[in-house]
């Protein structure tokens, strides 16, 4: 049995045709990343200054690394990567590099600094898995003309952070 949609008849004034207007509940964007498979949490930042030190290494699978970086008006990325995020990379990928370049744009910087931040959520992606979706982002966005950073994924870092008290400073996004 066929189940009957909610919609409304519309006429337009100067037409013989009656068009009907499709009355569907709106979907949140968090409710429909849910049915599209993408989960990836994203802190943005917009930084006067930035740097940093690795500090305390976290996962024994990692390279050895010992850097530090400083970074002049960037965005940030503060990036959490989930475990079902794997499931569909080139939309997480698509997705994030989107609304990095949206902020990048909004604060007149052409540089992007990429941080595994495993903090937004319960779910967290094998660290091959983020590294993967980085080096894949930071190829698309220099193939843009961007300047892109990453921090070294693994660490806990020492933060030396400026940001302004701006609107488009901060922004949160599910992916």
């Amino acid at each position: 049995m066929k189940q009957a949609l909610n919609c409304e008849p519309v006429f337009f004034e100067k037409s013989t045709v009656w068009y009907y207007k499709l009355n569907a509940p709106k979907v949140a964007s968090e409710e429909k990343n849910l049915i599209l498979g993408i989960y990836m949490k994203l802190l943005m930042i917009y930084a006067d200054h930035f740097g940093y030190q690795t500090a305390l290494k976290t996962l024994p699978d990692i390279p050895d690394v010992s850097k530090s970086e400083t970074i002049k008006s960037a965005v940030l990325g503060f990036i959490h990567v989930e475990e079902k995020d794997n499931e569909n990379t080139s939309k997480v990928i698509t997705k994030m590099i989107k609304n990095l370049k949206w902020l990048a744009g909004k604060n007149n910087t052409k540089k992007i600094v990429l941080h595994s931040f495993s903090h937004l959520s319960e779910s967290k992606a094998e660290s091959e898995i983020v590294v993967d979706i980085f080096n894949q982002s930071e190829q698309r966005l220099k193939d843009s003309g961007y300047q892109v950073s990453q921090t070294p994924v693994g660490y806990f870092l020492d933060i030396d952070l400026q940001a302004p008290g701006t609107p488009l400073a901060r922004v949160f996004k599910d992916i």
